[in-house]
């Protein structure tokens, strides 16, 4: 039986190649267009990139026109529903969820790799005192390369599994490091008798002078959200872990590059912006006339929070999101909460109306996360950064599956030159 394919045919030359089809388990075929090049003198021209698969993974489906969202085939409601983040962390990286055994191991492993070196931590205090946390998480993700490069080979499986759970530990520990510099306040040393979620709370709010008993519902919380922001394919941050990775450069390195990435308002920032656009709006009375220049396109007003690139129908994870977000204002006595009055308004109006229904504008996993980190403590400058701690987890897996592809090259996209054409060079007497 022969291989599948489509052809392409130069209609200035006539010449023909056929493209391999690449099928995977779920969704559409790819069309491998390697070859395009070598044998039309022609290039492929996808800007953003929004038809191109980049590669073959085994880790994270989506499915933007029905709302899929799968983990290693396992759909992210039933996930967060009945499952921990280390659980799940587990299954990405590992592509099976663990027997009780196996998660006893893996949870043993994250927790012994939870501290920092001490040299690193007074890196913290390089900073100005003003810094954004993730200049420092950048920063200092990337430092770590000079600290553990006894141990990052990346053609040695052990050294990758080494790798993954040193930055999936760590990761918690160096952002509530950023945050307590930003208050000026002492950094407090994880417990490692602590959860994952219990101990971010425990080193972002914990106080040498008095103690402090983390609340079970705000950790649960944080961790349905690290679930649900774990992994979620070929994004931009992950797209540019992989793109670094692929140069063989130090796994901290990579995973450095993709926490820059993730800084973009356009990316990790956009529930800050959400939580801005609240504040702007101010009272539920005011939400008809901002909805009035949200369609006024000369005005310049957009709707934050809503449609995403890929998701042409609800976001799967806003449902769940929403959920935990009025569990957890009614468990801290908020559910009169102004924000989350003015976002549902906002929400009901949207959904409501023909001209967000047929540009498929619904709410997006952004929408009512930032409520959520606010009501818990949590500063909109720490909202990326806490984006970050849960995706760190899906950026290790990719980097892992690629360094392990024997097909592996280094990623090196090609253009269409439009600057001027050949020419020579004036003297500087004449010009």
């Amino acid at each position: 039986m022969s291989t599948p394919s489509y052809s392409l045919v130069n209609n200035v030359t006539g010449e023909k190649i056929d493209l391999p089809v690449i099928s995977g388990t779920l969704g559409p075929v790819g069309l491998d267009v390697g070859k395009v090049y070598s044998q039309l003198d022609v290039f492929t021209y996808d800007p953003g990139f929004s038809s191109t698969c980049s590669t073959k993974s085994a880790i994270t489906y989506i499915d933007g026109d029905a709302g899929v969202l799968l983990y290693r085939g396992y759909p992210v409601a039933e996930l967060a529903e009945h499952c921990s983040f280390i659980e799940v962390a587990y299954l990405i990286l590992n592509g099976e969820l663990p027997n009780a055994q196996q998660l006893h191991e893996f949870d043993q492993n994250i927790r012994r790799h939870t501290m920092i070196n001490e040299s690193l931590r007074a890196f913290f205090n390089g900073f100005r005192y003003d810094a954004h946390p993730m200049a420092m998480l950048t920063g200092v993700v990337g430092s770590l390369s000079a600290f553990y490069h006894d141990t990052t080979n990346n053609k040695d499986p052990e050294h990758r599994k080494i790798f993954a759970h040193r930055m999936i530990a760590k990761i918690p520990t160096i952002a509530a490091a950023a945050y307590k510099r930003y208050c000026g306040q002492p950094f407090m040393y994880p417990q490692n008798s602590l959860d994952y979620c219990s101990n971010l709370l425990y080193m972002m709010f914990a106080v040498p002078a008095e103690p402090y008993q983390v609340d079970p519902v705000a950790a649960r919380a944080l961790d349905v959200l690290f679930i649900l922001h774990a992994d979620h394919e070929q994004n931009a941050s992950t797209s540019t872990v992989r793109m670094a990775g692929s140069t063989g450069t130090n796994p901290y390195a990579a995973i450095a590059a993709g926490i820059a990435a993730l800084w973009g308002p356009a990316h990790g920032g956009a529930n800050e912006a959400v939580l801005k656009m609240l504040n702007e709006i101010g009272d539920v009375s005011r939400v008809p006339e901002f909805i009035r220049k949200v369609k006024d396109k000369s005005s310049g007003v957009r709707l934050m929070g809503f449609g995403h690139r890929v998701y042409k129908n609800f976001d799967p994870r806003a449902k769940i999101i929403r959920e935990q977000c009025h569990k957890v204002l009614k468990h801290l006595g908020k559910e009169n909460d102004p924000q989350l009055e003015l976002a549902m308004k906002l929400e009901e109006i949207a959904l409501n109306d023909d001209y967000f229904r047929e540009r498929k504008l619904y709410p997006n996993v952004d929408f009512y996360s930032g409520i959520i980190y606010k009501a818990l403590g949590i500063p909109v400058n720490m909202f990326t950064p806490m984006f970050a701690i849960a995706r760190t987890v899906g950026w290790v897996a990719h980097w892992i599956e690629m360094i392990a592809d024997p097909t592996l090259r280094i990623a090196r996209p090609r253009q269409v030159y439009t600057g001027p054409a050949e020419r020579s060079v004036i003297p500087i007497n004449q010009r």
